[in-house]
């Protein structure tokens, strides 16, 4: 094929792309994905309003000061949230996300330890220009899971096991259970905010290559493997709902890569079961928050 040709290939294929709505592009940014911008959408300094949505990775408990009610979502003023929302000043601006949210505390009340936290699309409101939905994971039980499979013996797995006993995997059942949850969740926010840009965030990458860093995290090397893989799972199903529904996609596990719970302190963008940073054990610290908020910001320019 003629250099000449090759590149009209590609920019016909690019261009048809755009026309869906919906670009997808690697390299660094992995598969993420540019959100479709409604007409009227705008976004910008004084104008628009951005409601985040999502689960404790989204609130990002302990990296920063308290942010919010009900107080016991454990929001941080630090999470991804409030640092895009920092780099793009829009009028108005709702956080709701809460730490141990489903999908289901999209549509009913949530109670935390210390409130009520509302249903969470009550904040999608009809001037809505941008939403970000970071949910799934409890959906799947993978952060609890986690603190199952902790063991003391680093040549056993405690959950693999058990979840994939007679070639059946229970994972995989329950992330392919959660997709028509997120689809329910993303037409619902398209019909109460027809102007608003919508982004999927995945999940970063939590367990690195290989058999782990055991006794630092103390999951069994089977587990190890089976919870990283099972992330991908889910992370995959994320994207394809977030594409079939008209939302852009984060993806967060592709520059979180090497970053993981085994990483080195200063690195690494998720604690494990004894954190080195501000942050609750298994999940997001505060340079993984900014990471975060990086990737959905790259989506918007």
């Amino acid at each position: 094929m003629g250099k000449k040709v090759l590149i009209g290939v590609v920019v016909a294929a690019l261009v048809g792309a755009a026309a869906a709505g919906v670009v997808f592009w690697r390299s660094g940014h992995g598969d993420s994905a540019e959100p479709p911008k409604p007409p009227g959408s705008v976004l910008g300094p004084g104008t628009g309003r951005y409601v985040a949505l999502g689960d404790s990775y989204t609130s990002s408990p302990r990296t920063g000061a308290p942010a919010g009610t009900p107080a016991g979502c454990a929001r941080s003023d630090n999470n991804y949230p409030h640092l895009v929302a920092a780099e793009i000043r829009p009028a108005s601006f709702a956080d709701v996300s809460c730490g141990g949210a489903t999908t289901q505390q999209l549509t009913e009340p949530q109670t935390t330890p210390d409130g009520i936290n509302p249903p969470q699309l009550d904040a999608v409101t009809p001037d809505t220009t941008l939403v970000t939905l970071g949910m799934g994971g409890n959906d799947v039980g993978l952060v609890g899971l986690a603190r199952d499979c902790l063991t003391t013996n680093r040549a056993v797995s405690l959950c693999k096991p058990r979840l994939t006993a007679g070639g059946h995997d229970e994972l995989a059942d329950r992330i392919t259970a959660t997709a028509p949850k997120i689809r329910a969740a993303l037409q619902e926010i398209h019909s109460r905010a027809p102007r608003a840009r919508v982004i999927v965030v995945g999940y970063p990458t939590a367990l690195p290559d290989g058999t782990g860093c055991w006794p630092f995290l103390p999951i069994g090397p089977d587990d190890v493997a089976y919870l990283r893989s099972s992330l991908s799972r889910l992370n995959s199903m994320l994207a394809t709902e977030a594409k079939a529904n008209r939302a852009g996609y984060a993806d967060t596990a592709t520059p979180s890569k090497g970053k993981d719970m085994c990483a080195k302190a200063r690195v690494k963008w998720v604690e494990d079961a004894v954190p080195s940073s501000p942050a609750m054990e298994l999940h997001p610290n505060a340079v993984g928050e900014r990471g975060m908020a990086d990737v959905v910001l790259d989506l918007l320019d």
